[in-house]
């Protein structure tokens, strides 16, 4: 029995090693078989490989130009791409003071009517250029038709009154002879010849005065001279006046409807504004204000259109000084028209004021204020890849604050340098757009 048992013992150990065997075998070759199947994150052999193929290989070129953005000659011309040249400048210090863009009061007109009548034809609009001149209304007016008549009387017996007084006239100078010479007629004949002869002239006179008063009420009534000419001419009543620009300019305004009857008592049917010189309308502290006179350069910063600016000059300062601002109302007239220079608009102008000692500045290198801005948090500029056409690289710098539409720079760029000064934003957007890519 004793041996039965070690037999039996030893037979179940033999099994149990065959099993331990047989288990470390297949669990083996399956790790081995996955192994040789998938990666350690599920994926296929090869995979790895075929992404650094594809991926890999173009991160590290897109890492190589990842600052850099390159644009077709189209592009350039389309996004108004402007490189210039980096060179020294003296920088004159200025103040920056709100302000307001108004219509130059000086150039606008308000058009009336000077008779009444009834609107007939109306060919202005708000908006419309027109020339000095040009015909604005029509108006059918009674009045200048009666005026035009009275003339054509007055006219016309100042005309017969003329030939009167010389035959009375040659009449008096013959009687006066005869009475002379033989005595051939009476001193009382002679003294009625001379009496008609006054008559005549005083009849004469009163007929061209009433021919220049009704004349003058025509001219009164708007007719020049040439509307007078032609009406002399042809004798016939237009009572259609013409209403015409003052001014050249742009209808700002129109109170005038087809059919309206008007007069001299309305104030004014349309206005007419030249804006091709605005007034700019800012506030200076009373601590500047010494610095500032009539005819310091001016720059207006048009707050709708960011980095468009325009020229121009101080042509007023106040001479009272605003007791709760504490600052002097100025008139600065834009010597450019910016099409985003409109009445109305809100703004910044940027004025240069007077040095405080005798002591000259100095020229210092500089770039335009466009051609800066912050990238990624850091100050920026962009500046021609050399040998790439259309390639242009980002280059961090160092710059001081705006003086005059410039920035001094302290260091990133070098005198005689390529950068781009226009369309900077653009660039800046094209580069965000190779990032976002770059990321996905």
């Amino acid at each position: 029995m004793k041996m039965l048992s070690e037999c039996a013992l030893a037979r179940v150990w033999c099994l149990v090693a065959v099993f331990v065997w047989i288990g470390c075998g297949d669990k083996g070759g399956s790790e081995k078989g996955h192994a040789h199947d998938h990666d350690e994150h599920g994926h296929e052999p090869g995979a790895h490989a075929d992404e650094a193929d594809e991926h890999g290989h173009g991160e590290e070129e897109h890492e190589g130009h990842s600052d850099e953005v390159t644009l077709a000659a189209s592009q350039l011309e389309q996004y108004g791409i402007r490189v210039e040249t980096v060179g020294k400048r003296t920088l004159v210090p200025t103040v920056l003071v709100p302000a307001q863009v108004a219509f130059n009061r000086e150039a606008i007109a308000h058009v009336g009517s000077p008779v009444r009548g009834r609107i007939s034809e109306v060919l202005a609009k708000v908006g419309q250029d027109v020339k000095q001149g040009e015909r604005l209304l029509t108006i059918e007016s009674p009045e200048l038709g009666e005026a035009q008549s009275e003339y054509l009387q007055k006219r016309a017996f100042a005309k017969t009154a003329g030939p009167i007084v010389d035959l009375s006239k040659d009449a008096f100078e013959r009687a006066k002879a005869l009475l002379e010479k033989s005595q051939g007629i009476t001193l009382t004949e002679v003294q009625k010849r001379e009496g008609d002869f006054r008559t005549a002239e005083a009849e004469l006179r009163n007929a061209e005065t009433a021919r220049d008063a009704a004349r003058n009420r025509l001219t009164l009534l708007g007719m020049n001279s040439d509307a007078v000419a032609r009406l002399e001419e042809s004798n016939a009543l237009d009572p259609r006046f013409a209403i015409t620009a003052p001014i050249s300019g742009q209808v700002i305004e129109r109170e005038a409807t087809l059919g309206e009857l008007v007069g001299p008592d309305r104030e004014r049917l349309l206005a007419i504004a030249d804006l091709s010189k605005l007034w700019v309308l800012g506030k200076v502290p009373e601590a500047k204000l010494r610095r500032v006179s009539v005819g310091s350069k001016a720059r207006v910063l048009l707050g709708a259109a960011a980095g468009h600016w325009c020229e121009g000059k101080v042509v007023y300062v106040s001479p009272s000084l605003d007791v709760r601002t504490r600052t002097v109302d100025v008139r600065i007239e834009a010597e450019d028209r910016h099409p985003e220079l409109r009445p109305g608009l809100f703004a910044q102008a940027e004025i240069e004021l007077a040095p405080e000692h005798d002591a000259g500045a100095t020229e210092q290198l500089v770039v335009p204020e466009g051609a800066v801005m912050v990238l990624e948090g850091a100050t920026t500029v962009f500046v021609p890849v050399e040998g790439e056409e259309g390639a242009f690289t980002k280059r961090l710098v160092a710059v001081g604050e705006s003086v005059g539409g410039f920035r001094p720079v302290f260091s990133g760029l070098a005198l005689g340098e390529s950068v781009v000064v226009s369309g900077t934003f653009l660039l800046k957007a094209e580069l965000g757009k190779g990032s976002a890519a770059h990321e996905h």
